[in-house]
């Protein structure tokens, strides 16, 4: 199946969201989504535009993205973090994810950032094998911490 990688525009964030929505029933997180299309339109498009995103279309719809943003890293400098690659089911193994990927690096280089950051699941292996194939290190001793809303609040409660 042949596809294109471009810069997403606003048009795009309802596929967007569908994918993200995808991934998280993958990922056996169903009820984990709660960013809508509205948020994706206004922080990946407005004055204060927080994300980037590369979408993958295939016959007129969205099959793949790439959402990244700008961090700083202390010991490095200019990083980005890819927060999802995300390939529809229908075109996993067409080499979309690793197209995607390289649209991410040579982003990344362009900037001259020192760094790329992003997570993988631990039983994703197809994913972290081909992360690995690609030069990538999938850092197994290090543990991602995360303080959702409830766990900001019982944070701040608790100092």
């Amino acid at each position: 199946m042949k596809y294109s990688i471009r810069d997403a525009q606003t048009s795009d964030m309802a596929e967007v969201h569908q994918l993200i929505k995808e991934l998280a029933v993958y990922e056996k997180e169903d009820d984990a989504v709660e960013v809508t299309v509205e948020d994706l339109k206004r922080d990946g498009f407005g004055p204060k535009k927080l994300f980037h995103c590369y979408v993958a279309e295939s016959e007129g719809s969205v099959v793949g993205m790439a959402l990244l943003f700008p961090r700083y890293s202390t010991w490095k400098g200019p990083i980005i973090h890819l927060e999802d690659l995300i390939v529809t089911e229908k075109m996993r193994g067409s080499g979309l994810g690793t197209a995607l990927l390289r649209k991410v690096v040579e982003h990344g280089k362009k900037l001259g950032v020192k760094r790329i950051n992003w997570e993988v699941i631990d039983w994703n292996e197809p994913a972290i094998a081909l992360y690995e194939s690609k030069g990538a290190h999938v850092k197994r001793d290090w543990n991602v911490v995360h303080l959702d809303e409830k766990g900001i609040e019982t944070f701040l409660e608790r100092i």
